[in-house]
């Protein structure tokens, strides 16, 4: 694997725009509604990660999201991107985001 891989991946700064719950999806889930910027649009999501965030916590956090992959059903949602975390100790995800304010859409280097 090479730069040229690592490259292929579109990874881009959103902010969460609008969050639901998700009571029909196996696992406890959150719909998102995510703002990639002018470019991208806003993208719809669903995301395991209940075990950190409620949905009223979500609306105006900046997350990011890989923006190039095929949109993927998920239960009764069609997920446009695939927002970014990492598993905390026991297993809950921790979103990643940029730790200052940057433009929405901006690509990961």
């Amino acid at each position: 694997m090479g730069w040229e891989d690592f490259a292929k991946v579109d990874i881009r700064v959103g902010r969460i725009v609008r969050a639901e719950p998700y009571p029909e999806a196996r696992k406890p889930a959150i719909k998102l509604w995510v703002d990639l910027g002018p470019e991208i649009g806003e993208k719809r999501s669903s995301a395991q990660i209940t075990d950190h965030y409620t949905p009223d916590s979500l609306v105006g956090r900046r997350v990011m999201a890989v923006v190039n992959f095929p949109p993927r059903q998920i239960g009764k949602v069609m997920s446009e991107v695939l927002v970014l975390g990492v598993p905390d100790g026991a297993g809950g995800v921790v979103l990643i985001a940029p730790d200052q304010d940057v433009p929405l859409g901006g690509r990961l280097y």
